[in-house]
């Protein structure tokens, strides 16, 4: 396979559009559709329930047909080994063992006695180190937590050695720290093995942390694609997911100050977010002239609120206890 550089064009579409159906029975998801993946990115793949995310992967992927439009690769090599997927489709062969599933990676590249070759056992320890999975080789599937079951997965579309890696989902119902250990490890996949990735993802947190470049994909039948922060400066994300309650330039839900009761707070570091956080989550309002003060200190391995309010001043070991005194006052 030839070398890659960072920013080659590995994988690209003209006129592409997806969907089901054929003549005049066409359900057309995505149209028109002029996209490319490349070398050393990490891209995630956005947009409402329903809208083609699956659908686009699998195109693709070669799973399923386009309804119009070209898939081009740049290099010859042909897609069973230029291309790696990870569906959302549920794994069957249970009594596999891990090191058995993340071999069938290998497969394109056997001979008709279906053996592995050094090269190929090579390969197949290289990737379970590189995914730091030596622990759970001799597991079978059924043994497995869903986490650890998408990381032996994702290393068997890495065994294949592939330019591109398609993953429809690969966090879904896994919980935070499963997700952020995937993404974090298609991350660096990405950029230390030069490989281009794509991941239809419904976490919008990861994405904008994690991801290179965001498509977005819209109501009109089209993608939006840029750096995550240019599309949340722009207005993309709003117009797409049309939030209820979250100002995503923020990062933070909505709440409504009820209380009627204005609260300063001076401070630093994650302490003073996350104390700002529970007064407005308690229905104050942050305002930085307001005659109730609260200046939030670290102290060695804690931390200490003090309230200034008339005159008067008491401080406090907790959050809760601020919030306490502040609502008895």
């Amino acid at each position: 396979m030839a070398t890659r550089t960072q920013h080659d064009k590995i994988l690209s579409t003209t006129g592409l559009s997806v969907g089901f159906g054929d003549g005049k029975n066409q359900n057309i998801l995505l149209e028109n559709l002029d996209i490319s993946l490349v070398a050393g990115q990490l891209v995630c793949f956005m947009g409402p329930n329903g809208i083609g995310k699956s659908t686009l992967i699998r195109t693709l992927a070669g799973i399923q047909k386009p309804i119009k439009g070209d898939i081009l690769f740049t290099s010859h090599v042909v897609r069973t080994k230029q291309l790696a997927v990870v569906l959302t489709d549920k794994v069957t062969a249970i009594n596999l063992s891990v090191y058995e599933l993340i071999a069938f990676g290998r497969y394109p590249y056997v001979d008709w006695t279906v053996r592995l070759s050094d090269e190929d056992k090579n390969i197949i320890n290289r990737v379970i180190a590189d995914v730091n999975i030596h622990h759970l080789v001799n597991k079978k599937l059924y043994e497995l937590s869903d986490g650890q079951l998408q990381m032996a997965m994702i290393a068997r579309a890495m065994a294949q050695d592939g330019d591109v890696i398609l993953l429809d989902e690969p966090t879904a119902h896994l919980d935070l720290n499963n997700r952020v250990e995937i993404m974090n490890l298609l991350r660096r996949l990405c950029h230390v093995n030069n490989k281009a990735i794509l991941v239809a993802l419904h976490e919008l947190d990861l994405a904008l942390q994690i991801a290179d470049v965001i498509w977005l994909a819209g109501k009109d039948k089209t993608l939006r694609s840029g750096i995550p922060e240019d599309l949340v400066l722009d207005g993309s994300f709003d117009e797409i997911f049309q939030f209820k309650g979250f100002d995503l330039r923020t990062g933070k839900i909505q709440h409504d100050a009820h209380r009627g009761i204005l609260i300063s707070v001076a401070g630093a570091g994650p302490e003073l977010l996350w104390t700002k956080n529970a007064l407005e989550r308690n229905g104050f309002e942050i305002n930085d002239n307001a005659k109730i003060a609260v200046t939030v200190d670290r102290q060695s391995d804690k931390f200490l609120w003090t309230l200034s309010w008339d005159n008067q001043q008491s401080s406090f070991l907790s959050i809760s206890s601020l919030i306490e005194f502040i609502l008895a006052i």
